[in-house]
């Protein structure tokens, strides 16, 4: 029997239980095969991942998960037809018994909000788009791109409108970045708070881009020799604008219309989206009508009463773009629930706004001891990579942590480091090594150490 904790109360709760986390998918197991025992053993049960225990929910209310459409399900699907061809309208659905959903922020004003993505549902280096975390500040407008046009103009030799026609029809790159929002883990300044890693570190999503760089509008109008800012503003109500260096415009500075090989969903910025890689996710103007050149920072709104940090001495930071190397394990993360000691597959995300993420280190024991972690994927220039590490667990309480070397040689620091560094009256850019605590009746927690 595993133990259970639902608002401070302990209950008994078999691994059998449909109300088991996630977690048995990283749990390896300890076959008999002398007495073929597998399938009525506990360890297998705690194997089955925890969404399947959702077709008895489904079943019951009758009702398909979002993204998803209900059909019946046969006992044999080799007796009977199955669907046929297009029966979904064209475009297709997820499975029924797939159940992942953004979470929505505990704001009183969903329309300048924010949603989690489901970090520890994810199954590999991409996102899907319909789960790419949001950030709104004036809600999400509907445009239509045949009225749409993006505007050039300030410091060049001749200011241009481009339609969205117009940017289709300009030679177009992909590549695949991560855009985290600035205040990613935020509650984690003063105290534990996200009681799981989808909260804690949800403001993360990573797609595949594709759209026109912005050095190719600058070759259509032309830049002035002492233009050094882009304004890049956005046609939401809240007319999101931040001023962006021109030298990091023309490096990687992108026009993204397409997310996923497809445009890019209302929510991210459709039609247009500014991706600038590595910097911070407010940056990524959404729905972009206006780039405007400048000679100097337009100390908008956005730059100077909010996305400023308060340092140790009483001043405020500014213009502090990249976001820096971060990691957390995804599982076994918060609000899981081990079913057993046993052997487990360790398993997260890593990531730098600065470069590529060079090596993850994984930590048992609360940072005394690290080893080095298994990089799952390429690691690819302001891109995620998965991680994963074995790990037996005896029972005992542990603490498990990782920490993301980058390609400068940049370590992600602890929690003390980085409030040396900054103080703890910061607010954005948290990425101080994250800690689980492992409890003896294995349920998982958020800890400081």
């Amino acid at each position: 029997m595993a133990q259970r904790h639902d608002n401070g109360k302990q209950k008994s709760a078999s691994v059998e239980d449909s109300e088991i986390c996630p977690c048995q998918d990283g749990m390896h197991l300890d076959v008999d095969l002398s007495r073929r025992r597998m399938l009525m053993s506990t360890a297998a049960i705690a194997a089955v991942p925890a969404q399947l225990f959702a077709s008895s929910a489904i079943a019951e209310t009758k009702t398909a998960p979002p993204g998803a459409v209900l059909y019946d399900v046969p006992d044999d699907p080799t007796k009977v037809m199955g669907r046929a061809l297009l029966e979904d309208g064209g475009y297709g659905t997820r499975s029924q018994f797939e159940t992942a959903v953004r979470a929505r922020a505990d704001n009183p004003n969903d329309m300048t909000s924010w949603s989690y993505t489901p970090l520890a549902d994810m199954k590999g280096n991409l996102t899907p788009s319909g789960l790419h975390y949001e950030r709104h500040h004036g809600g999400i407008p509907a445009i239509d791109p045949a009225k749409h046009f993006l505007y050039v103009h300030g410091m060049v030799d001749e200011a241009k409108k481009f339609s969205i026609a117009d940017i289709l029809r300009l030679p177009s790159i992909t590549r695949r970045y991560f855009i985290e929002c600035s205040g990613n883990t935020y509650d984690e300044w003063a105290k534990p708070k996200g009681k799981n890693v989808q909260v804690t570190h949800g403001l993360l999503s990573t797609s595949e881009w594709t759209g026109v760089p912005f050095a190719t509008f600058a070759r259509h109008v032309g830049l002035k020799d002492d233009a050094s800012w882009v304004l890049g503003e956005g046609a939401d109500a809240a007319v999101m604008t931040r001023s962006i260096p021109l030298d990091k415009m023309l490096t990687d500075g992108l026009i993204a219309y397409g997310q996923n090989g497809e445009m890019i969903r209302p929510e991210q910025g459709y039609p247009l989206r500014l991706v600038v890689p590595g910097y911070e996710g407010n940056m990524m103007i959404k729905w972009l009508r206006r780039l405007q050149v400048s000679d100097r920072p337009f100390m908008t709104r956005e730059e100077t009463g909010r996305y400023t940090g308060l340092m140790p001495n009483g001043r405020a930071r500014q213009f502090y773009y990249s976001m820096d190397a971060k990691s957390v394990i995804t599982f076994p993360s918060g609000e899981m629930l081990l079913p057993k000691p046993g052997h487990y597959e360790i398993r997260g995300i890593a990531w730098s706004g600065r470069g590529r993420v060079q090596a993850v280190d994984i930590s048992m024991d609360g940072g005394k001891n690290w080893i080095p972690a298994r990089i799952d994927d390429t690691p690819e220039a302001m891109s995620t990579v998965r991680f994963s590490c074995p790990w037996f667990w005896d029972g005992k309480p542990a603490i498990l942590q990782s920490r993301c070397i980058e390609d400068s040689g940049y370590v992600q620091p602890t929690r003390t480091e980085l409030i040396r560094l900054r103080g703890d009256h910061f607010f954005y850019h948290y990425n101080a090594i994250q800690s689980w605590a492992v409890a003896a009746d294995g349920s998982v927690s958020n800890v400081h150490v």
